[in-house]
């Protein structure tokens, strides 16, 4: 597969979804991105079973959605760009979300929701497994051109990789290498599934943004792992968690009220209460993922996609000189779908984002820039 550039729309949930099928709107909101010059654009997050949605309107991939995953498809590919799908299981984050029990390498309260989370077991393990194979053998024979595998932001395989969520004493906790084999058996399970006929990427968290959790030593070998398997085309490099701590991934001021106002009262009440610890506030500065992303390039040949703060392009220019093949984009391309396109016609064009936040809790009624007015949105 051949990219006609560097710059990937990176997973953002849209929040246009109906869980089985997919609606035009969503389409029209990479469709936009695709005709503003990117070169894959990434529909997220996609469950591969129905407990692993983690929010309303979450797609789960199966034959009910094969139509409208092609129809996608063909729409990216007539504007000139290549189609992925991020794949996942939200595990934890599911109970944080107030949906379900949520699966969880361990039983841990999630506060948010003032519940448990559930231990999942080998049989769990196993179907999840399979789940993922299935989901991208759908994807593959829908058209889409890349399948990243969601293995980070506190999801379930994230989860398994965190030492302070993962307190199991068996086969799949412990030591990183046990730790990472939830990971390993996905990423193997779906290439086996795909062959080489698509790419296989995963998003990795590189931290976790907690005390106790994922780190840098631990994750760069959990990467080399990977990387040894052979399984994975190229990895996108994140951080923090949607279970413990979304904002070490946005960083820049924390929209509380607004999130609270999407929920009802009494998730409300608790992400108020838990609000000062589950979301605390970053200082905001350009590509802040990049002196930990540094650390995996210097240990990986594999490509990397440098995500995190990308707003202007001299910014990519520097990621590229330091050795990472593509850079991801989200919240810069909320506000301007066509940003690509400006770089490429107006020279010093720095990106209008103002990372104010207040996208995020956009998610639950279509994801959108709150800059944009409505009549100018895809």
């Amino acid at each position: 597969m051949k990219l006609r550039n560097r710059f990937v729309k990176a997973a953002t949930f849209e929040g246009l979804g109906n869980g089985r099928e997919v609606p035009d709107d969503l389409i029209d909101f990479h469709r936009a991105v695709a005709d503003g010059g990117v070169g894959l654009t990434t529909l997220a997050f996609c469950a591969v079973s129905e407990d692993g949605r983690g929010a309303p309107k979450e797609l789960v991939v199966g034959p009910d959605a094969a139509p409208g995953l092609r129809r996608f498809t063909e729409a990216i590919r007539a504007a000139g760009a290549e189609a992925a799908i991020q794949l996942g299981h939200a595990g934890p984050v599911g109970a944080a979300a107030g949906r379900q029990a949520g699966l969880a390498p361990s039983r841990v309260f999630a506060p948010q929701a003032v519940r448990f989370t559930r231990a999942a077991t080998e049989a769990d393990l196993e179907r999840i497994v399979g789940d993922f194979a299935v989901a991208a053998g759908i994807a593959a024979d829908t058209g889409f051109s890349v399948i990243e595998l969601h293995f980070g932001h506190g999801y379930l395989v994230s989860s398994f990789l965190s030492p302070k969520l993962n307190r199991r004493d068996d086969g799949w906790g412990g030591s990183i290498e046990n730790r990472a084999r939830l990971a390993r058996e996905v990423a193997q399970a779906v290439r086996d599934q795909v062959g080489t006929s698509v790419a296989v990427t995963a998003k990795l968290n590189m931290a976790d943004g907690v005390d106790g959790g994922l780190w840098l030593a631990e994750s760069v070998e959990a990467a080399r792992l990977l990387e040894a398997d052979g399984t994975l085309d190229a990895l996108e490099l994140t951080g923090g968690s949607s279970f413990e701590n979304p904002m070490y991934l946005f960083r820049g001021e924390a929209p509380v009220a607004e999130m609270a106002a999407m929920f009802p009262p009494p998730l409300r009440l608790g992400l108020k209460l838990t609000a000062k610890r589950f979301m605390p506030s970053y200082p905001f500065e350009e590509a802040y993922f990049l002196a930990y992303a540094r650390q995996f390039r210097a240990a990986l040949s594999m490509p990397l996609m440098l995500l995190g703060g990308i707003n202007r392009l001299d910014t990519v220019h520097q990621a590229l000189a330091d050795g990472f093949q593509f850079v991801a984009m989200g919240r810069a391309l909320l506000r301007e779908p066509d940003i690509v396109n400006r770089w490429q016609t107006e020279a010093g064009y720095e990106g209008l984002c103002v990372h104010c936040n207040k996208c995020m809790p956009t998610i639950y009624r279509g994801t959108h820039c709150v800059l944009v007015p409505p009549e100018a949105r895809p």
